[in-house]
């Protein structure tokens, strides 16, 4: 797995926003003491994605890199859409509509599939929203500290 490019490798403005967002929506820290490259080298997936109509994937620690057998490049150039497969994007859907009324939600759980085709669960998954300057909506993203592969 592969790590940004050398012009900001860890992505620390962006992991910034991830951590300062988490907490301001949760109430808590995503992770303890956290920077950029603790962020990119947590033990659990971080991802999120942008605010287009069909949103790409913006960022993806090592720990999601590896779950969804993908380097940085090629994750963060995927529509996050794609990261379940299409009999579960239905719900997908549904649980990204739960999140923006209750402003964020937990312990959502589904289906996703990685680039070989494995399939896993994700547990108690938390969905926030990216809050930037002024609580311009900057995105969304995704954490979870369980899983089973199917």
């Amino acid at each position: 797995m592969q790590a940004p490019g050398s012009e900001n490798r860890y992505q620390s403005a962006h992991a910034e926003l991830l951590l300062r967002s988490f907490a301001q929506v949760t109430g808590r820290a995503l992770l303890e003491g956290a920077d950029a490259e603790a962020l990119y080298r947590a033990p659990f997936p971080v991802l999120s994605h942008n605010t287009a109509e069909d949103p790409v994937l913006t960022y993806g620690n090592l720990a999601a890199q590896r779950l969804w057998e993908m380097g940085w490049d090629q994750l963060t150039a995927m529509p996050s859409r794609l990261t379940a497969e299409p009999a579960h994007r239905e719900q997908r859907d549904a649980m990204f509509a739960g999140m923006r009324e209750k402003g964020f939600i937990e312990n959502y759980a589904g289906v996703r599939i990685s680039a070989s085709g494995r399939r896993f669960e994700i547990r108690n998954a938390v969905i926030w929203p990216l809050l930037g300057p002024g609580g311009a909506k900057a995105g969304e993203a995704a954490t979870f500290r369980e899983y089973a592969i199917l």
